[in-house]
This record gives C-alpha cells, sequence and structure tokens, in this order.
C-alpha cells in the first residue's frame, strides 16, 4: 500500500537551530513546536547548535511526550549562524532514520506556526522537496527593510534572480547527502541549497517577532550576511562582470577609433580636443582590459578551488554534544 504522506505523520523530525545566547527563547520555542506539531510526527530531535555562547545552556527542559528528545551541540568557536546550521546539518547527515530537518532561528522569529506550514506543504510535494518559508510580512524597522532591498537589487542585478527567503525551511533527509559535498554550505544555507539544483518550493510564511531579549545582527553582520549569500554565486557575477567590462572595453575601442577617423578624416574636430579624448578614451580602455583579465582570473580560480567541504570538515569545530534532561 502507498504511503499517505498528506495524513501519515513523519517518523522522526529534526529541528536544526543555531542558537547564541537564546537560550530563554529556545525554550519556549520548543514547547511551542512540540505542541504544534504533536500529529504531525512521532518522534522530534531538536537539535541546538550552541555557537559558543556566553551565556550557560538548560540543564533540564520541560517537554511533553517521551519521544521528543533534546540535544546540545557545542562548538568550538564562535562562527556564525550560517556555519553553525553547515556544521548541525553534516551532524545529522550520519542519522539514517530522519525523515526530514527543519532549520530555523531559535529566537521566536520563525514561528511555531510557521513550522506546520511547512511539514504540511512538504507532505503534500511528497516529502522529496525542500520547502522555504517565503517572507510575506517582515516585523523589522524601515532602516532594515531599506537595506534589506538593496540586497534584493543587488542580488537581481549580480545574479538575475529575486530572493526572498531565509533559513526558515525543511529538507528531505535525501537532499543532506547532495548539500555535504557543497563548499559553499559554508558561507551560507539557503544560496547552497539554491545553487545545488535540488527540487525546492517556496511558501509565504509570516515572520514573528522575538520572543525575549534583542537580536545580535547588527549593520556589518547584515552586510556581511548579504555580501555571503552572494559569493556562493561568485562564478555567475564574475562571469556578468567580465561581459560588461568586456562591453565597456569594446565601446571605449569603438569610440577611440571614432576619435582618430574624425580626426584624420574630418575638419570637425577642435585643435586639441582630440589629443585629450584620445588619451581619456585610452586609460578607460586599458582600465576595462586589466578588468576583463581579473575577472577571467577570478572565474578560473573559483571553478578550480573546494575549500571548505562540509563531509570532511565538520567535525574540526564540534567540541562536544550532549543531551537535555527532559520530563
Amino acid at each position: 500500500m502507498a504511503l499517505d504522506t498528506q495524513t501519515t505523520p513523519l517518523d522522526v523530525l529534526a529541528i536544526l537551530m543555531p542558537i547564541y545566547n537564546d537560550w530563554e527563547s529556545a525554550v519556549q520555542l520548543v514547547g511551542a513546536i512540540e505542541h504544534t506539531l504533536s500529529t504531525r510526527a512521532k518522534t522530534l530531535r531538536f537539535v541546538l547548535i550552541d555557537d559558543e555562547s556566553k551565556l550557560p545552556p538548560p540543564h533540564t527542559l520541560s517537554v511533553a511526550s517521551p519521544t521528543t528528545s533534546v540535544e546540545i551541540l557545542r562548538l568550538r568557536r564562535n562562527l556564525g549562524h550560517q556555519r553553525a546550521i553547515a556544521i548541525g546539518l553534516m551532524h545529522l547527515l550520519p542519522q539514517t532514520d530522519i525523515t526530514a530537518v527543519i532549520v530555523m532561528d531559535g529566537d521566536g522569529e520563525d514561528t511555531p506556526e510557521g513550522t506546520r506550514i511547512l511539514v504540511d506543504r512538504f507532505n503534500l510535494a511528497g516529502r522529496n522537496t525542500a520547502i522555504f518559508a517565503q517572507r510575506a510580512r517582515r516585523t523589522e524597522n524601515l532602516i532594515f527593510k531599506l537595506f534589506y532591498f538593496l540586497f534584493r537589487t543587488s542580488h537581481r542585478l549580480f545574479i538575475g534572480t529575486d530572493v526572498r527567503v531565509g533559513n526558515f525551511s525543511i529538507l528531505p533527509r535525501s537532499h543532506l547527502s547532495c548539500l555535504a559535498v557543497v563548499p559553499e554550505l559554508w558561507n551560507h544555507f539557503a544560496a547552497a541549497v539554491f545553487k545545488s539544483r535540488l527540487r525546492i518550493e517556496q511558501v509565504p510564511i509570516d515572520r514573528g517577532y522575538r520572543f525575549t531579549g534583542s537580536s545580535h545582527m547588527n549593520f556589518i553582520a547584515l552586510v556581511a550576511h548579504g555580501l555571503s549569500a552572494i559569493s556562493v554565486f561568485s562564478d555567475i557575477v564574475g562571469l556578468r562582470l567580465l561581459i560588461a567590462s568586456t562591453l565597456f572595453a569594446v565601446t571605449a575601442a569603438l569610440g577611440l577609433f571614432a576619435v582618430s577617423a574624425m580626426r584624420l578624416t574630418t575638419t570637425l574636430a577642435i585643435p586639441g580636443w582630440a589629443t585629450t579624448a584620445t588619451g581619456f578614451l585610452l586609460i578607460v580602455l586599458l582600465q576595462a582590459l586589466l578588468l576583463v583579465f581579473v575577472f577571467v582570473f577570478i572565474v578560473l580560480h573559483g571553478r578550480n578551488t573546494i575549500g571548505f567541504l562540509p563531509v570532511r570538515d565538520y567535525l574540526y569545530f564540534i567540541e562536544r554534544t550532549e543531551r537535555i534532561d527532559t520530563h
């Protein structure tokens, strides 16, 4: 009999959360998610990635079901939430009993209700497709929204696609095997998944509010986060800039030819003008050609460099794992 993926609960659902000091919010979120997904998964396995928090994690945690477990994955140093997610995913890779993995923030902005929407859409898609939350409503301030708009504009300009997703998503277990050999996972989780050309769908989900405390994401961190997302597609960015530089060089060469032709074959040129224009266009042409060579080497270097390999290197960053007592 074929499995009815729309009504049968998931066997084992892992929930991955990078945590930096937000333990109070994470504890509330674990309880809320357990209540929300109680009928949608037989076993919930929470993995809280301790990104070298300055505050200690809880020693005990109250859960409703005996099949719910909470594990803390302690990192050796602070890596940021994107790299913490990469390590967490590779930590789950050997656990072959997992049906799917939810990746989310642990502060409450990724909501418990959102996890239900992700799981329902995941079931509807046949449990073989990654589902990402597309932000239908954001709760950040005006400054954040402005820079987020600039980031999306830059993403369209340099890569050619729009982006309206973050970490909040659910992945089938099979996707982890592919991501295990995707070096770009080290820089940006969502961008690496999209670049891997895995099966992906998006579902609109409103962003919630933090349970406690304030965000650790400052302006510099936001800029670095945006650049990390773009860097995943460095080959595409390099090729687009290479084409732009080549067109710029061709335009400068045509301008130089036009000035020379006007100076030598007509009497329209103003004395001294042709010399100035020729010198300016020569400088522009040389700079454009230099940019062409630079971007050629960048693209070729990027295609021949592996760098961080998730499945090979993730263990170096794990200090220890420990289970939280649940009752």
